[in-house]
């Protein structure tokens, strides 16, 4: 199967040096709870991949499956106020529609912060650029390829 914006992920993985095993699921994964019960694990590997604007720019959260981000606290910690992006502005940013963004393949770089909670899993999946896919990655290669600032999301977890 095949699809622009996978595509575009793909590509970017692999210029990264990374060769993507893309997951096609039969239903959309729109969710965290639903993409870990297709794939089989558990809730907290799923890196979704959420776009907040911060202090009016894009910004990405890979959060856990098992969070919810915490934007007073996420503001706070980073100095700036987050707000709520539109399905415009997420499709602008990262060429992707919601439900499928991924942490790469975006027309450009996204400011990107990444739940330390992450960390705690050998392999997080991450959606690839359609809610129907997904795509196994270490929390080190997901830290190396977006750039991304490792935080905690929530003050529960900080």
């Amino acid at each position: 199967m095949s699809h622009p914006a996978v595509d575009t992920v793909v590509a970017s993985l692999r210029e990264a040096g990374l060769e993507p095993e893309v997951v096609w699921l039969d239903g959309a994964a729109t969710t965290a709870a639903l993409a870990a019960e297709a794939i089989g694990v558990d809730v907290a590997q799923i890196a979704n991949s959420l776009v907040f604007t911060f202090d009016g720019e894009p910004i990405l959260v890979l959060t856990s499956g098992a969070h919810r981000v915490d934007t007073a606290f996420l503001g706070e910690r980073l100095g700036g106020t987050f707000g709520r992006a539109t399905k415009e502005l997420v499709k602008e940013a990262t060429g992707q529609v919601i439900g499928g963004v991924a942490p790469v393949g975006h027309p450009a770089p996204v400011r990107t912060i990444i739940d330390a909670s992450l960390a705690d899993h050998d392999v997080v999946w991450a959606a690839a650029g359609h809610a129907k896919t997904v795509f196994p990655i270490t929390f080190d290669d997901l830290v190396r390829i977006t750039g991304g600032t490792v935080s905690p999301v929530d003050g529960d977890s900080a």
